[in-house]
């Protein structure tokens, strides 16, 4: 008899319920959007309600698709939006503000102001990261400092933090735990990496009361077990959580050094798995971590670009060049090149290499002969680009050259793209039979917890491939397209 695995993803514009059995087959997968907030240009809030609400009517949703029932659930994993933070309310469960996103970027001058003042050396060597409005550190911190008496309430233990995943585990729960897992608190510019511990300095530093922090536990072991969640039975077992970049890693089965996933999602993510020893980088790439199994942790190297479908997403809302996301690759093989036109998909701001927070999105090189189809065939180029500058600053910190790269996320199943990234990177590019890796590693951490899977050769055994996409264009092409590519990014 099947053990089904419910995975739960949730991500930055939705949220995604995956049911797998034993044997690593999707029965159901549904998606839920919920709505994106702008209260002002450069802030991107969620409302935790929505979040929680669109993951309630997933979890229900994907139980009928799979035609399963309540009891038939052995294991929850959790995969979330990274960085994104809530803070609420111990008593109530009520969130006292709007999750601040990921993208936001309102504390820009925060964080302006800790570089000046000489911090971000040490913070990095501390934390793995560099000081950007993308972590958690100073989002919570704003909170603290503009919500009505919250400060004060935190410091008196009244009030929680977390990221996603501590969020969902606490409903979950039905309030009854409080804790994250290392990958989410390694983002949070508060850990310790070397010693996987909130850091006092960190805390002091970014006026963060340790009262209100979640416990830090491994990614697959069980946290708590569920309680009074419409159509999961009361008791079962959450036991498999991780930042999504993090799952998406483990999901592709990336267990040994020198292996590496790129996640094309709103953004794009490539990680490295780099061993049990740190790697510093000398190119501004972030140390991470991949994932705590059994005590021992596996690090990883970060690169990532803040914008990925989301241009897509903008051509289609924003200017209204296509209707759905998907009509993006059949409008860009309408014509054979863009024209020489550059687009640079910095709409909040540039991450690796480069950590611009006040760059913004360019379209350069336009003519009179510049059509949609153009701007479409750019502006898949420019998230293929991007990641170019990402993967050599990632080979020059490893000393190791990749052989291949793999893929996963809603974008993989554009072959142009996969097709532009090959080229681009002068690497196999290599697409699994599963391209919802985050959730699929999430659901293997829950599976390992519950003794669903024996071992990492098991899960590699049955890792399947889709397809593979190897270079098409000649040395002197692809350095003519990086040429214009750096060019463009002069201007943004």
């Amino acid at each position: 008899m099947s053990r089904f695995i419910c995975a739960i993803d949730q991500g930055t514009t939705g949220t995604t319920v995956i049911i797998l059995d034993d044997e690593l087959r999707i029965r159901a997968k549904v998606n839920k959007e919920f709505e994106q907030i702008y209260p002002r240009p450069s802030w991107v809030e969620h409302n935790p309600e929505a979040i929680w609400q669109s993951t309630l009517a997933t979890l229900a949703e994907a139980t009928r698709v799979a035609q399963i029932t309540e009891n038939d659930i052995a294991a929850i994993g959790i995969t979330n939006q990274r960085e994104t933070t809530v803070v609420w309310d111990k008593k109530t469960g009520e969130p006292i503000h709007n999750a601040i996103v990921w993208q936001d970027r309102r504390t820009r001058g925060r964080i302006q102001q800790l570089i000046d003042d000489g911090n971000e050396k040490w913070v990095q060597k501390r934390t793995g990261l560099l000081l950007d409005p993308y972590f958690s550190g100073t989002k919570v911190e704003w909170i603290l400092d503009h919500v009505d008496g919250a400060r004060a309430r935190a410091q008196a233990g009244e009030l929680a933090f977390g990221t996603i995943d501590s969020f969902l585990l606490w409903r979950l729960t039905g309030g009854q735990v409080h804790k994250t897992d290392a990958s989410n608190a390694s983002r949070t510019l508060l850990m310790n990496l070397d010693e996987i511990a909130w850091d006092d300095e960190l805390l002091e530093l970014f006026n963060v009361p340790r009262p209100m922090l979640p416990e830090i536990a491994s990614n697959s072991e069980v946290y708590g077990v569920t309680h009074g969640v419409p159509g999961i039975k009361d008791g079962t077992p959450i036991c498999g959580m991780a930042g999504d970049q993090h799952a998406a890693l483990f999901g592709q089965c990336c267990f040994e050094p020198g292996e590496a996933k790129c996640t094309y999602g709103t953004g794009a993510f490539l990680l490295m798995n780099v061993g049990h020893e740190r790697v510093h980088s000398q190119h501004r790439l972030l140390s991470t971590m991949g994932w705590q199994l059994d005590g021992e942790v596996t690090y990883a190297m970060e690169g990532s670009a803040f914008i990925a479908g989301a241009m897509v997403q903008w051509l289609r809302d924003g200017l209204g060049i296509i209707e759905e996301s998907h009509e993006i690759e059949a409008l860009a093989r309408t014509v054979d090149s863009s024209g020489e036109i550059v687009a640079v998909p910095a709409l909040s701001g540039l991450g690796a290499p480069h950590w611009r927070p006040s760059a913004r999105g360019v379209i350069w090189g336009l003519t009179r002969g510049t059509t949609d189809a153009h701007i479409a065939r750019a502006a898949l180029e420019g998230i293929a680009l991007q990641n170019v500058d990402i993967l050599h600053a990632m080979e020059n910190d490893s000393g190791d050259k990749l052989v291949q790269l793999k893929v996963d996320g809603g974008a993989t199943a554009n072959n142009l793209l996969m097709q532009m990234q090959a080229d681009f990177l002068g690497r196999k590019i290599v697409r699994p039979a599963i391209t919802e890796t985050t959730a699929l590693g999430a659901a293997l951490f829950a599976g390992l917890a519950e003794g669903i899977f024996k071992n990492l050769d098991q899960i590699r055994d049955e890792w399947r491939v889709d397809r593979e996409f190897d270079p098409q264009i000649d040395a002197a092409t692809r350095e003519m397209h990086l040429d214009l590519w750096h060019e463009g990014l002069k201007r943004v």
